[in-house]
């Protein structure tokens, strides 16, 4: 397996003096500027609720399909619930038209939401849609909700560093993300008996980047998930036991005008006779969704100028979303990080 992407420990910045801290700080933005994935060990979160996780999600999905068709939103803008095998492409987010992508997955949101706020009133039926609660396991809701939160708040801590590596103030990217539409998905790349044989090219996940500010996933350790490098080549990437995988969302590659990539990265079917599935639990960290991103002043001079217009971040990432579950391209604006050239590759 490739070594591409580094392990940081961010236990010093939780506990440290301020100049571990800054070595907490040094190497996120050493690594974001490099590859825009790294794995974090020291994150906080108990192995008990992780454990917790992957037993519900497993019972979830070894429903019958039939269960687990009944948690399907009858409109493809809502992301929550159930999405099953072969049903969405996640390529076509970069405006690339693939066959559909051989996986599962369940998504939920923010469970309690402040409906006195008048954007969260006007979309509750969309952004910030009820989830949809499987019936079993009997626990899902409490655990999912539990690992929710505990990500939710990994993701603020993960924004105060972001922010002091980019030249910000601590709390510039969090007071962006106290209201935002963040949602977590679990997936299962599994193929069954009564699923068809693969169409050649045809992946577990298509190439794509990911939206928002940032990514945090736990998967197993199971080979299948890829990356483009600096060097324009594909990537393994193996999860490892008690770490989880950070990568960047376009618009914090927006934000920092590229000093930061957001990286294409897939998922690929296993080389047998290597174990054939793998599960993994995404938490993805969005900007509020009145938010409007405009080029970070530290990441712009004479010499290095704004690519990126301003973009509303909740826009951005509708026009992201409906692309790989109406299978038409998307019409978002795209990152250096993933290009369609890349994802022939």
């Amino acid at each position: 397996m490739d070594d591409l992407v580094q392990t940081i420990d961010l236990s010093g910045w939780f506990t440290g003096d301020e100049e571990v801290r800054q070595q907490v700080i040094d190497a996120v933005d050493r690594e974001c500027r490099r590859v825009g994935f790294l794995r974090i060990a020291g994150h906080g979160i108990s192995s008990e609720l992780i454990e917790e996780m992957q037993r519900v999600t497993t019972a979830f999905f070894d429903l019958p399909e039939t269960e687990k068709l009944r948690y399907v939103p009858q409109d493809k803008t809502v992301n929550r619930g159930y999405a099953a095998y072969g049903t969405e492409a996640l390529a076509y987010s970069l405006g690339v038209e693939t066959q559909p992508d051989m996986f599962e997955a369940f998504n939920i949101g923010v469970e309690v939401v402040d409906e006195t706020d008048p954007y969260v009133a006007s979309e509750r039926h969309r952004f910030f849609a009820p989830n949809i609660w499987p019936l079993a396991p009997v626990d899902v809701s409490s655990v999912w909700v539990a690992y929710f939160t505990a990500c939710r708040s990994l993701a603020a801590g993960l924004s105060r560093i972001f922010a002091l590596a980019l030249g910000m103030p601590e709390d510039f990217i969090s007071n962006n993300m106290n209201r935002a539409a963040c949602v977590m998905r679990a997936n299962n790349y599994e193929r069954r008996p009564h699923h068809a044989e693969p169409e050649p090219g045809q992946v577990r996940m298509g190439a794509h980047t990911d939206y928002g500010i940032c990514t945090i996933l736990l998967a197993d350790p199971v080979p299948g998930l890829q990356i483009v490098g600096p060097d324009g080549a594909w990537h393994d990437v193996m999860p490892e036991p008690g770490t989880f995988l950070v990568n960047l969302g376009d618009l914090l590659a927006e934000w920092t005008n590229d000093r930061w990539r957001s990286t294409l990265h897939r998922v690929v079917p296993p080389v047998l006779p290597g174990p054939a599935r793998r599960r993994s639990v995404a938490f993805f960290q969005e900007a509020n969704y009145d938010t409007i991103v405009t080029v970070m002043p530290t990441c712009v001079s004479d010499d290095n100028p704004a690519r990126y217009a301003p973009v509303i971040a909740g826009e951005h990432l509708m026009n992201k979303l409906i692309g790989p579950r109406t299978l038409q391209r998307s019409v978002a604006v795209q990152t250096s990080g993933g290009s369609p050239r890349d994802v022939a590759q």
